[in-house]
């Protein structure tokens, strides 16, 4: 089977892989531009185009595939396109291109959570479960039917990052699943019940800023959600942003949202949150590194009440 291949980020990655190992032909890739990163503004290319040149696979990087990256999907004449995580809305136009169509691997148990960062929501909003279900892509935003599906427990404190790393394979495996029961003919497609849908938006870097008045669990499956990007912090001291890395919930004797209860070697940095504390177990000060909080206040002493949102 000729097959396209679209996809961006680290999840994508154990997909590609797993078409070639299977034996399909994949013919092109298609992938974001190179963006710039890091203090030097490098530009880095994405970590599907780098697996797509170590394969050998042709990788195209149109700004807007439904504007100028038509045709060259066309020319490449795909069976099968295969979408994870890549990014771009694709038109009709390119939907019509592959003979079977195009199936996406979508990283939540459709029709909850769909939209750009499914993971991210699913951590922030508290659940215990998901997984990845393979869909056939229409115009809309993940509405098109579900072929299958896989359950994933969520882990006590894992990160989105973490559970990314975990979901990306079952997703791959379930890909050439997906396919070979297509190609067998007998895989299940049923569309989504709207009623049970759920959309949630793109991530922003202002999502990441600490509000002491939520409840600590809350800030704590922030602080979960939003590892690495964008990342949650608070002010404190002389005006500095602290970056949080990991959290976890503690008790509040009583004091009023924002308040410090302790800042020291011993007892770390506990916070008094809307309701019980949070615990802050790692941090990264201002050109700094990321450390533990413990080891961060031995040499950093904290004398004052508050910290600021």
């Amino acid at each position: 089977m000729r097959v396209v291949f679209l996809g961006t980020p680290d999840f994508g990655v154990p997909s590609l892989k797993a078409l070639v190992e299977a034996g399909h032909e994949v013919v092109g890739v298609f992938t974001q531009p190179d963006k710039p990163k890091g203090r030097g503004n490098k530009m880095l290319p994405s970590p599907v185009k780098v697996c797509s040149q170590g394969l050998g696979i042709p990788v195209f990087q149109p700004v807007k595939i439904r504007v100028d990256g038509v045709e060259d999907l066309r020319a490449l004449a795909p069976d099968l396109c295969v979408t994870a995580a890549f990014g771009q809305i694709l038109s009709q136009e390119v939907l019509d291109i592959p003979t079977i169509g195009t199936v996406n691997v979508h990283s939540s148990l459709l029709p909850k959570y769909r939209g750009s960062a499914p993971i991210n929501w699913a951590v922030m909003e508290g659940e215990t479960v998901t997984g990845v279900t393979t869909m056939m892509t229409d115009k809309g935003l993940d509405t098109g039917d579900i072929l299958l599906k896989k359950e994933v427990p969520i882990l006590p404190g894992e990160t989105a990052e973490e559970l990314t790393a975990r979901l990306a394979p079952i997703g791959a495996a379930l890909l050439i699943e997906t396919i070979r029961r297509l190609e067998a003919g007998d895989c299940p497609r049923v569309k989504q019940d709207e009623a049970e849908a759920s959309y949630f938006p793109m991530l922003k870097k202002e999502m990441g800023e600490i509000d002491w008045t939520l409840p600590a669990g809350k800030i704590v499956n922030l602080v979960r959600g939003l590892t690495p990007w964008p990342g949650t912090s608070f002010t404190w001291g002389d005006n500095e942003t602290v970056k949080v890395w990991k959290a976890e919930v503690t008790e509040n004797p009583g004091l009023e949202p924002g308040k410090i209860i302790a800042a020291d070697g011993k007892n770390g940095l506990v916070v008094a949150a809307g309701d019980n504390a949070v615990r802050v177990v790692e941090l990264q000060a201002p050109g700094g590194k990321r450390m533990n909080a413990r080891d961060f206040l031995r040499g950093h002493p904290v004398d004052f009440e508050r910290v600021n949102a």
